[in-house]
């Protein structure tokens, strides 16, 4: 009988190569070759507790993290070449390990499998990534707390419903992205506590026979402990889960900012002015200015969402324990890593270069009758009024104000006094709208 080759790796049992079609749909290099670093850390730390554990030679161990510094050296060089036919990441390197120092290179995979090696890749790529993203997650932090020192004193409404509420100032607004912000950043250390366990000696879901020191690798790659069931170890990816959620949260929060500068940008609002190195133009119309930097932030969003469900649904009624489906885990954490990257640098680039009207802002809340909650406070605290019923009679001299085109610190006393007899001049403290400002924030 004639026996087509199959794969070295695995294909001791098989009489035929894969077709061309399975070699592609099974093939991930071109996404998990992003994991190479982690890797070969795995790869090194594993071989060290081999040898330390008397499984593989010294002279062996030796070798193999000679080859596996000179690998990864190819890589960062752009000297390596990675194979569609060897499928992942792990073959791709330890292939090449064979290739430079021979036999000893089939002794590295002693008491490993691809599912508990690539489990602790993917923990190990996640942890670095929080540790970026919360670091990015601070400079936009700075960037919000600088404005917010700079416009301490500028006054703008605050709104409910897109309508003028009450006065606030660009500091205070500002400040509820930084507190949002902290959250997000909270959601990735929780998130990186969580993952920081090595799920390496799990081997393909039982363990191994072989004596390891599973403490030892999990030191070694800076993990606090072992993971405690082999068979969890190599399944679980709610810990990428957790970290696209905390993408797609954090993008939420941005894309919420973002609405508010594409707005603010408006003429209409004309709050905000962004420069020219975060806007576009029209192929038509030459007078637009665009704010598409936030528009491509704000729609981002849905890219993260669609992430995050992606795994859920992958995940999503899978037995125990590894199965191929997982190897559609990396690509939607790798792209809402980047595309977080991106609108986190995006967002802090906006605001440090934008310039803010705040005489549009001050107007724009002096001509919204943002200061009527004060004028039923001071029914309340000096006619001491039952709240529904000054809230009542400041709704009435509102209309009034409408009505006669003017602000609340406009009306006339004896127009106040036509509503209720009780109203006296200090009225006016009260709708100064520094005032009503200064008694909240």
């Amino acid at each position: 009988m004639s026996i087509k080759k199959s794969s070295a790796i695995w294909g001791g049992r098989f009489e035929e190569k894969p077709s061309d079609i399975m070699e592609q749909i099974n093939a991930s290099i071109d996404i998990d070759k992003r994991l190479h670093k982690q890797d070969i850390a795995g790869s090194k730390a594993h071989a060290e507790m081999l040898a330390a554990q008397g499984i593989i030679s010294t002279e062996d161990n030796k070798a193999i993290q000679k080859g596996l510094d000179q690998i990864r050296d190819e890589i960062e060089n752009g000297a390596f070449e990675f194979r569609t036919a060897l499928e992942d990441i792990h073959m791709n390197i330890e292939t090449r390990l064979k290739e430079i120092i021979g036999d000893a290179a089939g002794r590295l995979h002693t008491a490993r499998s691809r599912n508990d090696q690539v489990a602790t890749d993917f923990r190990l790529w996640v942890r670095e990534a929080c540790d970026i993203l919360m670091e990015k997650l601070e400079i936009y932090q700075a960037t919000l707390e600088k404005l917010s020192s700079q416009h301490e004193d500028t006054i703008m409404p605050g709104f409910t419903h897109l309508q003028v509420a009450q006065p606030v100032t660009l500091a205070w607004h500002l400040g509820a992205y930084r507190e949002m912000a902290q959250r997000d950043k909270s959601r990735f250390e929780d998130c990186r506590k969580r993952l920081n366990e090595c799920p390496l000696g799990a081997a393909a879901l039982a363990g191994t026979g072989f004596s390891i020191d599973r403490a030892q690798t999990a030191k070694t790659l800076g993990f606090d402990k072992p993971t405690a069931n082999t068979m969890d170890s190599v399944s679980a990816r709610d810990f990428a889960n957790e970290f696209l959620f905390a993408c797609a949260q954090a993008g939420l929060h941005l894309s919420r900012l973002a609405e508010e500068i594409i707005l603010w940008c408006a003429p209409q609002f004309g709050f905000v002015t962004l420069s020219d190195q975060w806007s576009t133009g029209s192929s038509i119309m030459p007078q637009k200015k665009n704010p598409d930097a936030a528009e491509l932030v704000r729609g981002k969003t849905g890219r993260l969402n669609g992430n995050l469900i992606t795994l859920m649904t992958v995940m999503k009624g899978l037995p125990l324990t590894y199965n191929k489906d997982q190897q559609e885990d990396k690509e939607p954490v790798f792209d809402s890593f980047d595309t977080l990257c991106l609108c986190l640098e995006a967002m802090t680039g906006m605001l440090s270069s934008a310039t803010w009207h705040t005489d549009k802002m001050r107007k724009a809340a002096e001509s919204g009758y943002a200061t009527a909650t004060e004028l039923a406070d001071w029914l309340v605290r000096e006619l001491d009024l039952p709240f529904r019923d000054a809230h009542h009679i400041t709704g009435q001299i509102v209309k009034l104000a409408e009505e006669k085109g003017c602000k609340l610190d406009d009306l006339p006393l004896e127009d106040m006094r036509a509503v209720d007899s009780r109203i006296t001049e200090e009225i006016y403290t009260a709708l100064n709208i520094e005032s009503a400002v200064n008694s909240r924030l």
